[in-house]
């Protein structure tokens, strides 16, 4: 399984913001839409991610109030991205590897979405759900031996 059948059932809305504008309206952003990330664009090019994480963290940082904070301070300006073609094992290594919840999917220089961490699992028990599916069955269709059979 690729991330490319992720995205195909998941969809392509895309919340972006830009690295210059107030952290404040960027989780704005985040609570109104219930959303746990930001792709950050500048000049259409990927700039960072900002999830949760990063604006909890500047929050406390600044003493419990983002105040006049813009996202280019808070963001994660080195994001592991991904492409659709990567298989989803990989993907799930990489998440783990950098405790990363939310991942950019890039061909070449374009964003074509992002994944959550719930969405490769959700990936791998839906596919694990139908592998049982089918093995179920296959040994439901199974001949039954014959007393004949075993002689």
């Amino acid at each position: 399984m690729k991330v490319a059948d992720i995205l195909r059932v998941k969809g392509n809305t895309l919340y972006t913001v830009q690295p210059d504008e107030p952290l404040a309206k960027a989780a704005d952003i985040m609570a109104e839409k219930d959303i746990g990330s930001l792709v950050v664009m500048e000049h259409g090019d990927l700039a960072g991610m900002l999830t949760f994480r990063e604006v909890i963290v500047c929050i406390v940082n600044n003493g419990g109030e983002i105040g006049r904070t813009l996202v280019r301070k808070a963001m994660d300006d080195h994001p592991m991205t991904c492409t659709p073609d990567t298989e989803i094992d990989e993907v799930r290594r990489m998440m783990l590897e950098r405790h990363a919840r939310y991942m950019p999917v890039m061909s070449q220089r374009m964003l074509m979405g992002v994944i959550s961490f719930y969405d490769v699992a959700k990936a791998v028990v839906d596919s694990q759900n139908f592998e049982n599916k089918m093995l179920k069955a296959y040994i439901r269709d199974w001949p039954a031996e014959s007393d004949a059979d075993r002689d």
